[in-house]
């Protein structure tokens, strides 16, 4: 049996074993690697082994290699849907539930649906497909990440918009990482393998550059790296020592920018601790909705719903002392982490002139509660 049968069959294994969907997922450090290439492959191994198997939405890109792989798999007709006079095509979610194939291939899990979808998001259907027990194999991108986005950013240049929570790859069963070095890479670019060749020369003075590619590619391997590590620590360590499961408290103003920067950074601590956190709010007096502009009071919205993709519990209070209100949640929820950002903030400040810092101090030590500032 070959080493691509071979993975197909223990994926199949997977899938009887349990009941409910199980989620498998291909991440690669940019298009091109060979995700859905592979992806396809694996359905032909499985449809081999008389697996009821659907292709669901697979995006070609108009490369001939991948196009040929459809060949012969069962592929669901996509939804088409009118939108500003053109006609675009989806997932069409429901012909997947009622067809209820066993494993269903669902491309591009960072795509953002057409307005007026019953999800915004595709990795939302996903979820929809999993919670009725059929099970997914899907693909996606490094830079797609959530919590890794001002990493990807901070490399490439370009804030990506289309992203996907880190507790998709949290819930998944399987990881893999379709890995090429970067000479590989740019040698498919320059051959029209990923682009036509009208755009190759542009993609190489963009994104595809060794040394981006190189910190892409590096990002990747630690990300699927750090998931297996830490899949392990819950499914062996974590279970025969619960008390070690940490909790972990986001503390947010209505500063849109660093209320980001901390709702993503613990995002991160809590995925690499597979544990559950919390992002708390306190409004005091001085943030009424009278007080503070509506752009703000928007962008603390989209903060919330952010946190909740990322998989936190939102807690909103109303207070006068922060602090208080920070040591009453730690208690209340059991935080074994609390997370600030750095001194200059102004959630700081109003902690610091409230005179109970060090009473802050004296219980997270009391109670045996970490607390870190976030750059």
């Amino acid at each position: 049996m070959d080493e691509k049968n071979h993975t197909a069959e223990e994926w199949l294994q997977r899938v009887k074993q349990s009941e409910k969907g199980k989620l498998k997922i291909y991440i690669g450090m940019s298009a091109g690697v060979g995700k859905t290439y592979r992806m396809l492959q694996e359905a032909h191994a499985l449809l081999r082994n008389g697996v009821n198997i659907k292709v669901g939405y697979v995006e070609t890109h108009g490369r001939k290699e991948t196009e040929a792989l459809i060949e012969g798999l069962p592929v669901i007709p996509r939804r088409e849907v009118f939108y500003k006079g053109k006609r675009l095509e989806e997932l069409d979610v429901q012909a997947i539930l009622l067809l209820q194939p066993e494993v269903v291939i669902i491309d591009e899990l960072a795509h953002s649906n057409i307005p007026g979808s019953k999800n915004e998001k595709r990795w939302q259907d996903v979820l929809d497909v999993l919670e009725a027990g059929i099970n997914v194999i899907t693909a996606v991108n490094i830079q797609h990440i959530e919590s890794i986005n001002e990493d990807v950013k901070a490399i490439t240049g370009v804030e990506v918009m289309e992203r996907v929570p880190d507790k998709l790859l949290q819930m998944a069963d399987e990881v893999v990482n379709i890995d090429l070095t970067a000479d590989e890479l740019i040698t498919r670019l320059k051959e029209g393998k990923i682009y036509d060749h009208g755009k190759v020369q542009q993609a190489l003075t963009n994104f595809f550059q060794p040394q981006k590619i190189l910190q892409l590619r590096e990002l990747a391997l630690k990300e699927v790296a750090g998931q297996v590590e830490r899949k392990v620590d819950y499914e062996i360590t974590a279970r025969q020592t619960p008390f070690r499961h940490e909790h972990f408290l986001a503390c947010i103003s209505s500063n849109h920018e660093i209320a980001q920067k901390i709702i993503r950074k613990t995002a991160r601590l809590a995925s690499y601790y597979n544990s559950q956190w919390y992002v708390l709010y306190v409004q005091t007096p001085k943030e009424t909705p009278d007080k503070i502009a509506l752009a703000a009071q928007r962008h603390l919205i989209n903060n919330f719903k952010n946190a909740i993709d990322l998989g936190a519990e939102v807690i909103q209070v109303k207070a006068t002392n922060v602090a208080e209100a920070i040591m009453e949640t730690v208690q209340a929820k059991g935080i074994t982490t609390v997370c600030l950002g750095k001194p200059h903030l102004s959630l700081f400040q109003i902690i610091w002139k409230t005179g109970v810092f060090s009473q802050l101090l004296k219980t997270l030590s009391k109670n045996d509660v970490d607390l870190v500032i976030l750059s």
